[in-house]
């Protein structure tokens, strides 16, 4: 059988060392990302060794009985390497449901990583989440664009481009995340009545922990900052984690010009670029409005996909974190 092992600080190199050669890893799997919250989540992070051998990872935080992997990540799931086979998949699932059975857990809320996170296919867990009867409880659309690949772009956002070379704005890295978070903060207020999940004093110590993987760019003219991105870059994505513009940025096409660019130029080597998702009330209600500006630049769907595993008689039926 496998051994099932929480995470302690103590393994702190062997889980980084371990992320760094995964199939499926991601730079916030790593610890210094994920003791930024760790005052607002229980980690409960597991280790899977088989003979010794570390073979998987699982990122994860427990409140009320319920497993989630992780509930201050955008996704989780079994971090494996190249060694990780579908029936190894089932012995480390195995291992998991014995393991939280053991300890009083009630429900695991497991979170897919899509598959263009993944640098070889791996889906093995889906197959094992299948096996041991979990239920697809959420459906996130994100939209992704395939630089170099991509449908041809709207006549919209090309307007838009032109628009904005003729406003005389300009394009490029920014470490001005005090201008953005302003543009950023006014907008989600305005729009959603919520704050941005990151501080901005957390922002900038993630950038100084990740400078290789967290990027600012900006669109503005005469100095001033019209509007941006935050992108967290991976080895095959480049994903918007925040966007935001002005009034002034969207009167003259200050996004339009800025993603034009990274799509076309700053990121065109890249397998893919993400825009995030448009989905409302746990996947069922599709923003139309804002995936169409999405798709305007040739993106098109990938799913994020939930699952919930009960454990007990009483633990089913809840809405996925």
């Amino acid at each position: 059988m496998l051994d099932v092992t929480r995470y302690s600080e103590d393994r702190r190199g062997d889980w980084d060392a371990f992320v760094g050669r995964a199939k499926n890893g991601h730079f916030f799997f790593r610890r210094d990302y994920l003791a930024y919250h760790a005052d607002r989540f229980a980690d409960h992070s597991l280790l899977f060794f088989k003979e010794s051998r570390l073979v998987a990872l699982l990122p994860a935080c427990l409140k009320e009985r319920v497993l989630s992997s992780h509930a201050g990540l955008t996704f989780g799931g079994v971090v494996a390497d190249v060694a990780m086979a579908t029936p190894l998949m089932l012995e480390v699932f195995a291992a998991l449901v014995r393991y939280l059975r053991e300890n009083g857990v009630a429900r695991l809320v497991y979170k897919c990583v899509p598959h263009i996170y993944h640098l070889l296919p791996a889906e093995e867990d889906r197959y094992a989440l299948f096996v041991h009867g979990a239920r697809l409880c959420r459906r996130d659309v994100t939209s992704t664009v395939e630089p170099g690949a991509a449908p041809p772009m709207q006549e919209r956002r090309r307007r838009g481009i032109r628009k904005a070379q003729a406003a005389g704005i300009t394009v490029g890295p920014s470490d001005d995340f005090a201008a953005f978070w302003g543009l950023l903060e006014d907008n989600l207020l305005r729009s959603h009545g919520k704050s941005p999940v990151h501080t901005l004093a957390e922002m900038r110590s993630l950038w100084e922990k990740f400078p290789e993987n967290i990027r600012l760019f900006a669109a503005g003219r005469d100095g001033r900052m019209l509007g941006g991105t935050v992108v967290f870059e991976n080895a095959t994505v480049a994903h918007a984690q925040y966007i935001a513009s002005g009034e002034e940025g969207r009167a003259v096409g200050a996004l339009d010009a800025l993603f034009g660019w990274l799509i076309g130029e700053r990121y065109r080597g890249k397998r893919y670029f993400d825009f995030g998702i448009s989905t409302e009330r746990d996947g069922r209600v599709l923003n139309a409005g804002l995936i169409e500006q999405k798709e305007g630049f040739g993106a098109r769907a990938v799913v994020h996909d939930f699952y919930e595993l009960s454990l007990d008689a009483g633990a089913g039926g809840r809405p996925c974190p």
